[in-house]
């Protein structure tokens, strides 16, 4: 693709990919997250707290954001966990200590979000340096990596809550790897191994097997949802089958699930993100 081309797709990409964003972030400050987590409450749902740094942020200030949410999640009488992203903190073990003496207050969970493959084996050093002082961590683990098998079975040596995801960045390894497959396949190893996995997932066909592998197995887990994606299907498997739902809602700056590096390289996003603003007020949601 040649420079003029480029230029001209991301004048149009970079104000439609912030508009679409809106839509995927409870707002640009902390308050507005916890409005949509006390609105959840009145539903019975729990809520992931988790701040979008944008790409100029300082470690201090993301770490001081999460401090923040942690803060905010113990004056809350909900169940609040915080999401945090290792490599926006740069890995840095005394920006995440300095969150431990807060979380210990009420054993919040700090839960290390899934970034791209690379990102991995720095967290989970990060996470295995930082457990003697803390054993309330979390770990994401995408289904289309082929490591995540693996991966699987150090979380639950180490005694890790684990949310499954189907993976945003494809396994270099096996790019074209079945999602639906991969995500089961994570499931069935941690069944019955696992303290708590999360089911995070809007596909039906997914969350339905899954949560039978795991309550089969005497494992507890939960449906973990996207604030600002549908969610009805997943909502009606949860009461059929019993089982906790809990929403992810971030604020601050968003770029899931269309990032300004994919539309660079594929620009079929754009057309993705404007359908998803054209039918996002058809959505079944439960926090409007």
């Amino acid at each position: 693709m040649n420079t003029t081309l480029k230029k001209a797709i991301l004048a149009i990409t970079v104000p439609v990919m912030e508009r679409a964003a809106r839509a995927y972030v409870a707002g640009p400050e902390l308050e507005d997250a916890l409005r949509v987590s006390r609105k959840l409450v009145e539903r019975d749902c729990s809520s992931i707290l988790c701040f979008w740094d944008g790409p100029d942020d300082d470690p201090s200030r993301i770490a001081g954001a999460y401090a923040a949410a942690i803060q905010s999640a113990l004056a809350e009488s909900s169940d609040i966990y915080v999401a945090l992203k290792a490599p926006s903190l740069r890995y840095s073990r005394e920006l995440i200590a300095g969150l431990i003496p807060a979380a210990q207050n009420k054993n919040i969970r700090l839960h290390f979000d899934a970034l791209d493959v690379d990102t991995v084996d720095p967290t989970i050093a990060l996470i295995s340096d930082l457990l003697p002082s803390y054993s309330q961590f979390g770990c994401t683990l995408p289904g289309r990596w082929k490591r995540s098998i693996t991966d699987a079975d150090w979380a639950v040596s180490q005694g890790l809550c684990v949310r499954v995801v189907k993976g945003q960045w494809p396994d270099p390894a096996d790019p074209k790897a079945d999602l639906r497959a991969g995500f089961l396949k994570v499931i069935a190893q941690l069944a019955g191994r696992a303290k708590l996995v999360g089911v995070a997932s809007h596909d039906p066909d997914v969350v339905r097997p899954a949560v039978q592998t795991l309550k089969d197995a005497g494992t507890p887990c939960e449906i973990e949802l996207l604030y600002g994606l549908p969610v009805g299907p997943a909502m009606a498997i949860a009461r059929s089958m019993n089982v906790p739902v809990r929403f992810y809602i971030p604020y601050g700056h968003a770029w899931l699930p269309y990032s300004l590096s994919q539309a660079k390289r594929n620009p079929r996003i754009l057309w993705w993100t404007m359908r998803d603003m054209l039918f996002r007020s058809r959505r079944n949601t439960v926090y409007s």
